[in-house]
């Protein structure tokens, strides 16, 4: 029995991607409608700003982390910073505007919110963030040491 080309899932699963194809096909054209030429020049923008800044950016950050934990001996401790980091960068990015407070008054009118105290949020979820990645650092560690034989001198 030959095997066919392209896998096909059940049913449901087929349902599923042709409603996601649908949904997604929905906001492209309501997000177009409006303004298509900004989000354009937005997204090769955003594209452009990512590779030819941010990445090397912190391709380089993180190398600098990774050499710095290394001249200590200890290269596995780099995804304790490497995981606080990404997760504080991704948020940074995400919502930048409302970080940085430049927002205009659109976002109050649509959600009924105000955009003060982002920056204090962000800071503060970055604190635990980092300070929850060094207690498991912490815990990891005495759990090492518990483990380990006496030394015999």
């Amino acid at each position: 029995m030959r095997r066919p080309l392209i896998p096909v899932g059940s049913p449901f699963q087929l349902l599923l991607l042709a409603a996601s194809f649908a949904l997604a096909g929905y906001a492209g054209v309501r997000l177009l409608a409006d303004d298509w030429f900004g989000v354009a020049v937005w997204f090769v923008g955003a594209a452009l700003l990512h590779d030819l800044v941010l990445l090397p950016l912190y391709a380089v950050a993180d190398r600098a982390v990774v050499q710095g934990i290394g001249a200590a001996g200890h290269r596995e401790w780099a995804m304790y910073v490497r995981v606080p980091a990404a997760l504080s960068g991704l948020l940074l990015l995400v919502w930048f505007p409302l970080i940085s407070g430049m927002v205009d008054r659109r976002y109050r009118l649509g959600t009924g919110l105000s955009p003060e105290g982002f920056l204090a949020r962000w800071l503060l979820i970055t604190a635990v963030l980092f300070g929850g990645s060094a207690l498991l650092l912490a815990l990891r560690l005495r759990r090492a040491t518990k483990q380990r034989p006496p030394a015999v001198h």
